[in-house]
């Protein structure tokens, strides 16, 4: 679904509710993303003070490798997106505005809430994410080795630390 400036300019504010199918894009742009299912999009993009401020809600729910193990896991989405754009035209008179990071610089008169969705499910993807039965599951150790999680090396740090108070902790095992 696209909208162009000019329609935008007119009709002042436009709702929609969609249902995409993006996967293709999806999977072409994320090697993480086995597949997504419809994407239910609801929201309005509305036209006011040389601005085009575009709000929705995404629902899905992609399909991802484990981190662990690389089995399929499905992963919901839903979140809300706020995205304000602007034509370089309204940048270029308002200093104020171009110093603002929040505002996304249109290159043409058109915009893409295809591209939109797509981008913000590609955030949202996690840099971990765990089947059910992994998460209770132990980390993988052997012989003289283990994974750790930032919270058990932190704690082990922390031990590590507490144990080196004493002055007199260089000459343990001196006389052994």
């Amino acid at each position: 679904m696209k909208w162009s400036l000019n329609e935008l300019t007119k009709k002042k504010q436009i709702a929609f509710n969609e249902n995409l199918d993006l996967r293709e894009e999806l999977v072409k742009r994320s090697a993480e993303i086995l597949d997504c299912l419809p994407i239910e999009v609801s929201g309005e993009i509305a036209y006011d003070d040389e601005l085009f401020y575009l709000d929705y809600q995404i629902k899905t729910t992609l399909t991802l490798p484990s981190s662990r193990s690389l089995k399929p896991v499905k992963y919901p989405i839903d979140i809300l997106v706020n995205e304000i754009f602007a034509t370089e035209e309204t940048l270029k008179g308002n200093q104020e505005l171009l110093d603002n990071d929040l505002i996304i610089v249109l290159d043409k008169d058109i915009i893409s809430l295809d591209e939109s969705v797509t981008d913000n499910i590609l955030l949202e993807i996690p840099l971990q994410i765990l089947a059910e039965n992994e998460e209770a599951e132990e980390l993988p150790s052997g012989k003289f080795w283990s994974v750790l999680s930032e919270e058990d090396y932190a704690k082990q740090q922390e031990d590590k630390k507490e144990e080196k108070k004493s002055p007199f902790d260089g000459l343990n095992g001196l006389f052994d």
